[in-house]
């Protein structure tokens, strides 16, 4: 065809429409308004939504939400694209349906060359997501990481749950993954776009858990000055994620139960009552029945928390993704530090793969980082490995106690490793926090300036 008849067809408006109508992918465009003024057949076709429910409308309420989820440009959380971005998305169509789709966002610009809108082509990758996870050949879902057996039935579980707004409670060793997983449930369901507000509730100061969770009035309290939201209002409309709840109080539990059963908060000092729509995944490294039975959390509150149970499995027992997971560490290293992927040797890798990971993903995230830093050439040697890794065998832990396992360099490194957290570096290095905090008393200097 020649240039003039290419031309000729892109200047005739209902031939370009032809064109964009019989593609095989989704088409949408909107302004720097988020208002739609495109939107082609097959996306008609993929979301369920017509031309006329959507153009000329905000994309966000188009949609009832950021159609583009937690990657939207225009929610002041992402900058605008500079070049073409690709991600995968769920969305809900108009009819509830869960989909799957592969996005491809561009920002368009005028004659001289100034930004005018984005466009973004979709495709639906649904099926084909749903044949790898039966095949067993998804190795990643959701920003979730591995293709065990056991990591390709949460995929599932995942999908399946996204469905539906019943509470979720998620058990699981510390550093598995369990706020990544709650994310993905908030990612693949229709609540994608509204708040998705974690909180630890072992870190919060006893006397403010109240206050945190469902506000407070102003004069409550000393130090009360102006009436605040809690994490239960801020989440409205989404998913709260509640790690660690084992440790909430019991008073806060009573609160927390009269939401689950009434759909009502009570901020601290008030006695209004306020309608919440909000989603619970709680989760904890502790068995939360257990805790009931030694009478440190109710019973009922249990029962209304743990409708669906999901377990994450450590990583001692998905072994066979630790290389996938130091690929992708390192694949992020790269691009967050603007340099070229460093490789890693077979023989580190056969190490790590006979290591225990007491600290399971999150440990093994910190090692990388580590050894990433470490490394000088571009190949990660077991040179490059944390001087405690090796020194206990793989992760064969020392007697608890016996201080003269520990070493400046040691406790420096694991310190790395675990960001600070004392607790968890001690459990590593396999001694009692009394120990390692006199050990750091003595040796102030190997806690890194950074932490």
């Amino acid at each position: 065809m020649t240039k003039a008849s290419l031309k000729k067809i892109a200047n005739s408006r209902n031939n370009l429409k032809l064109i964009l109508d019989n593609l095989r992918d989704g088409v949408i465009a909107h302004d720097l308004k988020r208002r739609i003024f495109y939107f082609n057949k097959k996306a008609e076709e993929i979301t369920g939504y017509s031309r006329k429910d959507v153009v000329g409308r905000d994309c966000h309420k188009a949609f009832g939400g950021p159609f583009c989820g937690e990657q939207c440009s225009f929610c002041g959380k992402n900058p605008p694209p500079s070049k073409t971005a690709e991600y995968s998305i769920n969305i809900i169509t108009k009819n509830g349906e869960n989909r799957e789709i592969e996005m491809f966002v561009a920002m368009m610009k005028d004659k001289e060359e100034k930004n005018f809108g984005i466009l973004a082509t979709f495709r639906d990758i649904t099926e084909i997501i749903n044949l790898q996870i039966m095949a067993g050949k998804l190795s990643k879902f959701s920003n979730i990481i591995g293709q065990t057996p056991v990591m390709i039935d949460i995929y599932q579980q995942i999908r399946e749950l996204a469905a539906y707004a019943v509470p979720v409670h998620i058990q699981g060793d510390t550093g598995t993954g369990k706020e990544l997983v709650a994310r993905a449930i908030h990612n693949e369901s229709s609540r994608k776009g509204r708040p998705f507000i974690a909180i630890n509730c072992g870190a919060l100061p006893e006397g403010l858990v109240e206050s945190e969770l469902f506000g407070h009035v102003k004069g409550s309290f000393s130090g009360a000055i102006r009436d605040k939201k809690g994490r239960f209002e801020l989440a409205h409309g989404g998913t709260i994620f509640l790690d660690e709840i084992a440790e909430l109080p019991k008073a806060v539990q009573v609160k927390l139960l009269r939401f689950l059963q009434e759909g009502v908060i009570e901020k601290v000092g008030s006695e209004k009552l306020i309608t919440v729509d909000t989603r619970i995944i709680s989760a904890t490294n502790k068995i939360l029945k257990e805790e009931t039975q030694k009478g440190n959390f109710r019973e009922d509150l249990y029962y209304r928390l743990n409708v669906i149970p999901m377990n994450i499995p450590p990583l001692a027992k998905r072994k066979n993704d630790i290389p996938l997971l130091i690929e992708h560490f390192l694949k992020q290293a790269a691009e967050r530090d603007g340099s070229r992927q460093k490789k890693i040797s077979d023989k580190t890798i056969s190490m790590m793969m006979d290591y225990s990971w007491p600290g399971n993903v999150r440990e093994l995230e910190n090692i990388i980082q580590f050894a990433n830093i470490k490394c000088r050439g571009e190949i990660i040697t077991p040179d490059n490995l944390p001087a405690e890794f090796t020194e206990n065998s793989f992760g064969k832990m020392p007697d608890r106690g016996r201080s003269k396992k520990l070493n400046q360099e040691s406790v420096k490194n694991v310190l790395v490793r675990t960001g600070g957290n004392k607790v968890k570096a001690a459990k590593i290095l396999g001694v009692g926090r009394a120990t390692l905090y006199r050990f750091i008393n003595e040796y102030p200097e190997v806690v890194p300036v950074d932490l």
